[in-house]
């Protein structure tokens, strides 16, 4: 089926936006890279058929700027814009201006980003599809009083969570009366200043939790998944190392869960790739959905990798008209694999930033790797943006021979110039627990605090 894609803006940076390109070049879709002044040397600029500054380095005045991204699609004669995640990716706004520009959305529709968005309306939304969730309020609570109220009803320890919060941000926790009276406002006031909403909801806390997610696919009539990752090793609930398919689950669980996700999106009508993230309780064998992500995820390599899908090209293929034609009989679970995040971090020095000249380069290769980057010898890394340098993406028959594979690839990589996680990764694959697949949301975390951590510097204004 011809696509009605003529002409593609990426409305990214960095990996994500490198990755986009090379799926539209392989369905023969012409690219146009927006960067911003720091990344007009950048390989997405390269790679691209055209790119088109849109502004400064800071990402409020590029990135983030709705406007000069549209009129840089306009200027171009891209008829298609491709969020990638971050930035405007799951911005119902900017998703009802594309379409409104007379230029098709590669996601959702606008309607699905809001009411997905917000966590809250989630939380209600799946709980009509029969999906199950973490006992807490139902919907947002406005005042201290109605929080006591209900905290009575679901009982300590309570995570506070902005509705429209994301990425990890936006929550705190309550273990008493006395601790949510405290945190309860600030949560409001800081959900305020992140998002633009004090929407807060309760959410019971359920410690020792792993955090499994679910890849999806839909064209608004029909749904698949990928099946799931395993994304428990966080740290500051941000995902530092992820796992397909996750070790904790039986194939019974697997399918249950995996059956719950496609309930929600066929309820919804998704169109496009989605994420849906689940605490799940290795002890009971519970799960609960927690969130909806609209957009791509960082970590979809290895769900590619157990499948043999191409998830861009699909979210391409179906924004441009095609049907979905994957059928859940045609997808099938093959081996493990596995995703090291590479950041211009410094793990000895508490994760301070570290951008600078990337001063040498190799990147491992053989049977099962896969490396998804932006970066080349002599790139420049800009302080402005994420620190994501790379993903080292590994696959093997099972675990054993995954996590073999991954110490190869870390061994043969060479980067130097900054420091980098390269050296947490190296020693994780080393830690009993989570060689034999024991561990939770809180692991990572703990095996941090282990060490002998310095604290950062006070940054330089930038």
């Amino acid at each position: 089926m011809t696509s009605a894609i003529t002409k593609l803006l990426v409305a990214n940076r960095g990996e994500i936006a490198v990755r986009i390109i090379r799926a539209a070049k392989s369905l023969g879709i012409p690219t146009v890279a927006a960067c911003s002044e720091a990344d007009a040397g950048s390989m997405a600029a390269q790679l691209a058929d055209e790119f088109c500054i849109i502004g400064p380095a800071r990402a409020d005045q590029s990135y983030l700027n709705a406007d000069a991204l549209l009129e840089a699609a306009k200027q171009t004669k891209a008829n298609a814009v491709h969020p990638g995640y971050g930035f405007l990716s799951e911005s119902a706004a900017f998703a009802d201006a594309v379409v409104a520009a007379g230029m098709i959305w590669v996601g959702p529709n606008a309607e699905t980003i809001r009411r997905m968005g917000d966590k809250a309306q989630a939380r209600s939304t799946a709980k009509a599809a029969g999906v199950p969730v973490v006992p807490g309020s139902e919907g947002e609570l406005e005042s201290l009083e109605d929080a006591l109220k209900c905290a009575e009803a679901v009982s300590y320890p309570l995570l506070i969570k902005a509705s429209a919060g994301g990425g990890g941000r936006g929550i705190r926790i309550a273990h008493d009366r006395d601790e949510l009276s405290r945190e309860f406002p600030l949560a409001q006031r800081e959900a305020l200043a992140a998002f633009g909403s004090g929407a807060v909801y309760l959410e019971r806390f359920i410690g020792q939790a792993r955090h499994v997610e679910v890849q999806v696919l839909g064209d608004g009539q029909h749904a698949v998944h990928l099946f799931e990752r395993e994304c428990s090793l966080q740290r500051r609930r941000q995902k530092v190392f992820e796992e397909a398919p996750s070790p904790a689950l039986s194939n019974e669980q697997r399918l249950r869960l995996c059956d719950s996700a496609v309930r929600l999106v066929q309820a919804l009508g998704y169109c496009g790739a989605g994420t849906l993230e689940y605490l799940f309780d290795a002890q009971s064998g519970e799960f609960f959905f927690i969130e909806m992500n609209t957009r791509i995820q960082v970590e979809h390599p290895i769900s590619e990798m157990v499948t043999g899908i191409d998830l861009v090209q699909w979210m391409l293929r179906i924004a441009g008209g095609e049907p979905l034609t994957l059928r859940q009989s045609d997808i099938c679970l093959n081996g493990v694999a596995l995703e090291m995040r590479i950041n211009a971090e410094d793990p000895e020095r508490n994760f301070f930033p570290c951008p600078g000249v990337v001063e040498s380069l190799s990147w491992p290769e053989g049977e099962g790797v896969r490396i998804e980057s932006h970066i080349f010898q002599g790139y420049r890394v800009p302080p402005y943006y994420d620190s994501l340098l790379a993903k080292i993406i590994v696959h093997g028959a099972g675990r054993e021979q995954a996590f073999a594979r991954a110490r190869e690839a870390l061994a043969a990589t060479e980067l130097t110039g900054m420091a980098t996680t390269l050296t947490l990764h190296r020693s994780l694959l080393e830690e009993t627990c989570i060689c034999a697949g024991d561990f939770d949301t809180g692991t990572l975390e703990r095996l941090l605090a282990e060490r002998s951590v310095l604290p950062a510097p006070v940054a330089a204004e930038v």
